[in-house]
């Protein structure tokens, strides 16, 4: 995790994973543009604030300066929930309220993570894996409908797309069984890169809009003016933020697993908090939701088997270059959502597995154990399987049920409180849970 290679091959990998997880930035950003109604030039300016603030939080993540960041590869990105929630703010309040919000729950961080760090002992491998399941499934869905489209939108189930998609995978995997040493760490990048070949290929690319406009794009501050701050519309997104501080818990820890590096939780995940609070707190100044520490390069890293942090720093340092340099930018905003959603599915199913490996080592044949899991998966899927299912509740609470990570964490972290904190259980229950039950009672 702390061996720096030669520069060259440093940057190689940092370069895989931005070009693996590029689609995050871009997809928030288009989805901000659409919902919103923003025009080009404001999509730009927003585009590059993304890169670049990815990049900054990538570097404190990786690097750990001053206490921010618990020196593990871990990529920033906005989207997600977070932005869920962005977007609902603003379409209610206004785009300066939605980015006061922003800026509100980032010193929120700040004022809880004392309190929320003496609470680490009540998320166990038992909630952390369940969590974990949950981001992973979410995050394949969100890497499917890359491939897919959205139901009932013109266009969805495209047969071009779809093939684009599944070609995607089938290099990948063709390169990962062919190659060996670095090629074969590099099977993803490529597999990105044949998928947008054939893509180019088969007419689905258009690489001009690449060269037009101009050479240096430098972020704009404040892109929707003054923020107005109003505690009561950024409620959804601190309530929130407890859910974002928990899931940074399980990805501190199976960040740390992936790499072999022993985790103190009560060290290393505030450091991973105070990361999330200080990019986030930089970019709702640059108009863009929250900031949190991305799931997905886990995946990069047990697929590659690259655990440098320096390679992160890397993707950190060539984010920020994508940021300020604009024709970089609008090459890779072309490249097929097809393409990128059939790499991404790959990649987060990874983050599904380290969740189901963290449960094996849970105790899931204690029979309490495993109905607290049962219960928080079902809750948690719920609104991510049957998307809408709250859609006659009250706005701001419809905002917190939707995030099926929120309601599997909150879920699954009352459960064990309730049957491992609480009072006295049950002699039954005491004994199935004992470790050296017979497996006749477990």
């Amino acid at each position: 995790m702390d061996e720096s290679r030669p520069l060259g091959r440093i940057l190689l990998f940092g370069l895989q994973h931005v070009l693996v997880m590029a689609a995050t930035p871009i997809s928030a950003v288009f989805l901000m543009s659409a919902t919103l109604g923003l025009g080009p030039r404001l999509t730009v300016d927003l585009l590059s604030a993304a890169f670049v603030l990815s990049g900054v939080g990538s570097l404190i993540q990786s690097l750990g300066p001053w206490r921010f960041g618990p020196k593990l590869p871990f990529v920033m990105l906005p989207g997600g929930a977070p932005l869920i929630l962005f977007l609902a703010i603003a379409e209610q309040h206004g785009l300066r309220t939605a980015t006061g919000a922003v800026i509100l729950t980032a010193a929120f961080y700040f004022v809880v993570l004392p309190v929320f760090s003496r609470l680490l002992a009540f998320f166990p491998a038992l909630v952390i894996g369940t969590m974990i399941v949950i981001v992973g499934v979410n995050l394949v869905k969100v890497g499917a409908v890359l491939v897919t489209g959205r139901p009932g939108t013109p266009g969805f189930g495209d047969p071009t797309n779809l093939m684009l998609g599944m070609a995607t995978i089938g290099f990948t995997v063709a390169f990962y069984r062919l190659f060996t040493g670095v090629l074969r760490q590099l099977a993803v990048m490529l597999g990105l890169i044949a998928g947008t070949v054939l893509a180019f290929l088969l007419g689905a690319a258009d690489f001009g809009p690449a060269a037009d406009g101009g050479l240096i794009s430098v972020p704009q501050p404040l892109p929707f003016g003054t923020p107005e701050f109003n505690l009561i519309a950024a409620l959804p997104l601190m309530l929130y933020s407890l859910a974002s501080m928990a899931e940074a818990t399980g990805q501190t820890v199976i960040n740390a697993e992936a790499v072999g590096k022993p985790v103190d939780k009560r060290r290393d995940v505030p450091r991973t908090i105070r990361g999330d609070a200080a990019t986030s707190l930089f970019g709702g100044f640059f108009g863009l939701p929250l900031m949190v520490t991305s799931g997905e390069n886990i995946g990069i890293v047990r697929v590659t088997g690259v655990r440098s942090r320096y390679v992160t720093a890397a993707a950190g340092v060539v984010l920020v270059a994508i940021g300020f340099l604009a024709p970089v930018t609008r090459a890779i905003s072309v490249v097929p959502s097809a393409v990128v959603g059939g790499t991404a599915m790959v990649v987060f199913a990874v983050i599904t597995v380290l969740g189901v490996q963290m449960l094996g080592r849970a105790g899931l044949d204690r029979h309490t154990n495993t109905f607290i899991c049962a219960v928080a998966i079902a809750l948690g899927l719920l609104p991510i399987l049957i998307p809408g299912v709250y859609g006659g509740f009250p706005p701001n609470l419809r905002i917190l049920l939707e995030s099926g990570v929120a309601v599997g964490a909150f879920v699954a972290a009352a459960l064990n409180i309730l049957f491992h904190h609480v009072g006295p259980r049950p002699k039954r229950a005491r004994s199935a849970d004992a470790p050296n039950a017979p497996e006749s009672d477990r």
